[in-house]
C-alpha cells in the first residue's frame, strides 16, 4: 500500500539490522547499539527530541483495539515520503541507529524514487512540524533487488542532516526488535499500532488491533483505513502514550506489497536478512 502498491507499478506498501543480545525464549534481536562513547548502550535505546519539540507534545492516541483506521495528528518518527515533487506516497518511521540518520519503509516504496525523495516526519495537514529531510542513500537486500521477493520487502533511507543534527535528534527514534536465528517462529500474535499516511489526505491514520501469522515469514494486521500511501507504516508493539515511541516488529509491505484491500495489512517478519541489512545500513551511514 503505499503507494500500497507493486514493486514496478507504483508504490505499495517494508526492513533491517542488530547486535544485541537474544531476548529470552524468543529468538529475538533487542538491537543494542554502540554508544557515541563506544559503549553499549541499553537494549532499545532512544533520543529525545529537543527542537523543534519534544515528542511527549505529539502523543499518539491512547492503545485500544480498534476496528478502523482513525485519522490523528501524528507522531514525531513516523512520517510521509514525497517523491523530488508532487504528493506524499509512502510511509517511513525513523529508527534507533549509531549515528541517528535512519529510517525504515517498504523496498516497493522506493523503486524509481533512487534517493530523490524527502522525508517529513510528524507531517500532517501540510505542515512540516519536524522539518523535511532530503534520503541520501536508499539500502534494499540483494534479493528484492532480483526478484522483488515479499519477504525482502524491506528498505533502510539515510537522511540528510539538518543545521549538522541528525533527525533522531530532533524526533526522537523507535526501536527495533529482529531475529537473527533462521529457524525462529516469530510470528507469535502480538498487539500492535500501525500507523500510515494514506495519499488521499495529509493527516495519519492509526489503529490498534494484534498482529497474527499468515505464514511462517508474514504478519498479517486487519483494520480499514489503510489505503495506498500507508505502505511502509510501522507495526509498534509497546508504545509509550506520552512520547508515541515504540518498538518496530514490521512495516507494511510483504505480501501483496502490504495487500490488496484497505482492511487487510502484511510486514515480513523482521529475521536474519534484516538484521543484515541494518548492519549494512549502519556500518555505511555516519
Amino acid at each position: 500500500m503505499g503507494l500500497r502498491t507493486r514493486p514496478l507499478r507504483v508504490p505499495g506498501r517494508h526492513l533491517a539490522w542488530a547486535g544485541g543480545a537474544l531476548l529470552a525464549g524468543a529468538g529475538l534481536v533487542a538491537l543494542a547499539i554502540p554508544t557515541a562513547g563506544g559503549a553499549t548502550g541499553e537494549a532499545t535505546p532512544r533520543a529525545r527530541a529537543t527542537t523543534p519539540a519534544d515528542p511527549a507534545s505529539k502523543a499518539s492516541p491512547a492503545v485500544k483495539a480498534s476496528p478502523a483506521g482513525q485519522a490523528f495528528t501524528g507522531v514525531a518518527a513516523v512520517g510521509a515520503l514525497f517523491p523530488s515533487g508532487g504528493k506524499h506516497f509512502c510511509t517511513a518511521s525513523v529508527v534507533h541507529s549509531p549515528a541517528g540518520d535512519l529510517a525504515v519503509t517498504a523496498a516497493h516504496c522506493v523503486g524509481g524514487h533512487g534517493s530523490s525523495m524527502v522525508f517529513v516526519p510528524g507531517f500532517h495537514d501540510g505542515q512540516a512540524p519536524y522539518g523535511a529531510w532530503p534520503v541520501t542513500r536508499v539500502y534494499t537486500d540483494a534479493a528484492w533487488q532480483s526478484s522483488q521477493d515479499p519477504d525482502d520487502d524491506v528498505a533502510f533511507l539515510q537522511l540528510g542532516r539538518t543545521a549538522g543534527v541528525p533527525i533522531e535528534n530532533v524526533t526522537g527514534s523507535e526501536a527495533m526488535a529482529a531475529s537473527d536465528d533462521p529457524g525462529a517462529d516469530d510470528t507469535t500474535p502480538a498487539l500492535v499500532q500501525v500507523i500510515g499516511y494514506p495519499q488521499d489526505t495529509d493527516q495519519p491514520v492509526w489503529c490498534v488491533n494484534w498482529a497474527h501469522a499468515f505464514s511462517a515469514t508474514q504478519r498479517e494486521f486487519d483494520c480499514g483505513g489503510y489505503r495506498n500511501g500507508t505502505s511502509g507504516g510501522p507495526f509498534l508493539t509497546d508504545v509509550d502514550p506520552k512520547s508515541g515511541q515504540g518498538t518496530v516488529i514490521g512495516v507494511i509491505g510483504g505480501y501483496e506489497q502490504g495487500g490488496d484491500t484497505d482492511a487487510v495489512s502484511y510486514a515480513a517478519v523482521f529475521g536474519p536478512s534484516v538484521v543484515t541489512l541494518y548492519q549494512i545500513a549502519i556500518s555505511s551511514g555516519g
